[in-house]
């Protein structure tokens, strides 16, 4: 496993690889203090290409202020070794500075599909995700990228940028990974103090009833109020549980939820603060009318 720092590093080994190989190139792209959710990521990545490609980055431009950007865990070394074992050929590390050089003054923004969710109550977050992920994608040029749909918005933003763009790489969504207990695993789960950890189990849990609600034989017929109030509920029953948000809308379009249409893909999306962490989950079901 080779690191480099620099984007003409990361470029001139690129370049050496495709002169030698006909296999495809498959990127991660990550803030890092990996998990197994990025690992089953990267394990996809494997299979399906043959080069694998990380990046570890945590991109100042798309934290709000009052955000986590400076207390955002980082842990290089455990990132390093874990990326190892999962059989990653190349990792990109680079520094804010090698990132952006100079103040930024060209953004990619997606419109429409960041008007709800994250997008709303995180102005700007998703210019920066846009953002970065284009200079990512310019400068790996890979032929597939792989991403969680923990954060679905997330994967839906990205699709729409490459579509709008004819960006030449496939974008894979890959399922969220949970622990055992049904909490979406997530870099920021290190913040929650015992009792947190234990009341977040909430979030898992209103979806899961969602579900049950939606394929019982009682629920043929039901509307977007009463999914968000059965999740909304259940959350209130952890005391400690902020809501940010519960919606249920249209996947990916993230319009509003027609459940006229023959056959419509649904998402019931949430964020919860317990304490100072801010937790997101969603369940994403095929409906037929």
């Amino acid at each position: 496993m080779e690191v480099v720092q620099t984007i003409a590093d990361l470029r001139s080994r690129i370049k050496a690889y495709r002169r030698k190989n006909e296999k495809s190139v498959g990127f991660v792209p990550t803030m890092g203090f990996l998990h197994e959710g990025h690992a089953s990521l990267l394990t996809k990545a494997r299979a399906q290409s043959g080069l694998v490609v990380l990046s570890i980055f945590v991109n100042p431009i798309q934290f709000g202020p009052g955000e986590d950007f400076e207390r955002y865990p980082r842990d290089a070394e455990r990132d390093l070794a874990f990326a190892e074992a999962a059989g990653v050929d190349l990792v990109f590390m680079p520094s804010v500075e090698e990132m952006y050089p100079t103040p930024t003054r060209t953004t990619v923004r997606v419109s429409e599909v960041t008007t709800r969710l994250c997008g709303a109550s995180r102005p700007g977050h998703f210019d920066g995700v846009a953002t970065v992920v284009s200079k990512l994608f310019h400068i790996v040029q890979p032929d597939q990228a792989f991403f969680g749909l923990k954060d679905a918005q997330q994967v839906a933003v990205i699709e729409q940028m490459v579509k709008d763009l004819n960006l030449p790489v496939e974008i894979v969504p890959c399922p969220t990974l949970r622990e055992a207990d049904g909490l979406a695993m997530s870099s920021r789960n290190v913040y929650l103090s015992t009792e947190e950890r234990q009341q977040a189990l909430v979030l898992s849990q209103s979806l899961n009833k969602a579900k049950d609600f939606i394929q019982s034989k009682a629920a043929t017929s039901f509307t977007s109020l009463e999914l968000q109030n059965l999740v909304t509920q259940h959350i209130q029953t952890a005391p400690l549980a902020v809501i940010d948000y519960v919606e249920v809308l249209s996947y990916p379009t993230l319009e509003p939820f027609d459940q006229s249409h023959s056959t419509s893909s649904l998402i019931i999306a949430l964020a919860v603060k317990f304490g100072k962490t801010r937790l997101i989950d969603n369940l994403i079901l095929q409906v037929r009318k």
